[in-house]
């Protein structure tokens, strides 16, 4: 008995060191990930990105020294969607929540081989199920740095579906306060009738697709989504807010971002045109929409006061 109580205690405390050293080594692979500059819109943030194949941060992220007040309890964590990646989606979010206060962190995901032709900087194409394993372990490695219990996030697109499949399969729940969404193919997308031609065609075939793994997974009708949403939208304790865009050309239709609240969850859907007809934000720049990053600041703290209503251009 006492030699399997040794061993025992010996194996929990390899398990504890394994864990340690995995969050460590998470921390450590944004830690040296110079600041890209602040960028006032997608298509000047993709400049910086795609065409200077730079790996850089938003400006304000993964500070890892960063600690939560008691006026900023929960760090926020960025995730991109589709295409993209942690810099072009929030070049501009990122320091204007900074600036609020916040402890903001951002990662990328979801990097396949699959996709022909993939641009080095191009992240989020990966099984959707294995991005929700990388965000957990971001996740994480977060709490660990700032000792806070909990955080909040803000998707685009994708980057909303990877955090829910976190909350319902991946051991997120308990661990997300509020979930911010946009655009997000929470119920897939016919992505205006490209989706559904591409799996006509077998460009979306399980065996080696042309766009990617969880471009399949998002379109409508998948088996992903239908496992994720089974049995409700939502997961107890989690506040969503659900921003869309009527202008949206990926997500389609747009209203298929919304989410239905369940038991335990509050949601609020709303999109950027209400109440603000000079923003005509499509699903790229939405982002950058100076009224969306006041629906953020908002749906953070209820205290920020209303979002601003500004003009904001499509990208497409």
């Amino acid at each position: 008995m006492r030699i399997t109580r040794t061993l025992t205690l010996l194996a929990g405390t390899v398990g504890i060191a394994a864990l340690l050293l995995s969050l460590n080594s998470t921390a450590q692979a944004y830690e040296n990930a110079p600041d890209g500059p602040e960028a006032p819109t997608f298509l000047a943030a993709a400049g910086v990105s795609y065409l200077g194949l730079q790996d850089v941060d938003p400006p304000g992220a993964n500070d890892w020294n960063c600690k939560p007040t008691a006026a900023r309890p929960r760090p926020v964590v960025l995730v991109h969607g589709t295409w993209e990646n942690r810099y072009v989606n929030f070049a501009r979010i990122s320091p204007e929540l900074k600036r609020s206060g916040y402890c903001v962190f951002a990662l990328d995901y979801g990097d396949s081989d699959d996709v022909v032709g993939q641009h080095p900087r191009v992240k989020g194409n990966g099984d959707i199920r294995a991005s929700a394993k990388e965000l957990a372990a971001f996740v994480s490695a977060v709490l660990a740095s700032t000792g806070a219990t909990q955080v909040d996030i803000v998707g685009h697109s994708l980057g909303g579906v990877v955090p829910r499949q976190y909350l319902k399969f991946e051991g997120g729940a308990g661990k997300i306060r509020t979930l911010i969404t946009f655009g997000a193919t929470h119920h897939g997308t016919t992505l205006s009738g490209i989706a559904t031609l591409a799996s006509t065609l077998g460009l979306l075939g399980a065996s080696g697709p042309l766009l990617g793994v969880a471009a399949q997974q998002q379109a409508q009708g998948s088996e992903f989504l239908a496992a994720l949403n089974a049995g409700g939208d939502t997961v107890p304790g989690v506040n969503y807010l659900v921003i869309a865009t009527k202008y949206d050309e990926v997500t389609t239709p747009w209203q298929s971002t919304y989410l239905t609240a369940g038991p335990g969850a509050t949601v609020r859907n709303v999109a950027l045109q209400d109440g603000c007809p000079l923003d005509l934000s499509d699903h790229l720049s939405m982002t950058y929409s100076p009224r969306g990053i006041g629906l953020v600041k908002q749906g953070l703290d209820p205290l920020a006061g209303p979002p601003p209503c500004a003009p904001n251009l499509p990208v497409l």
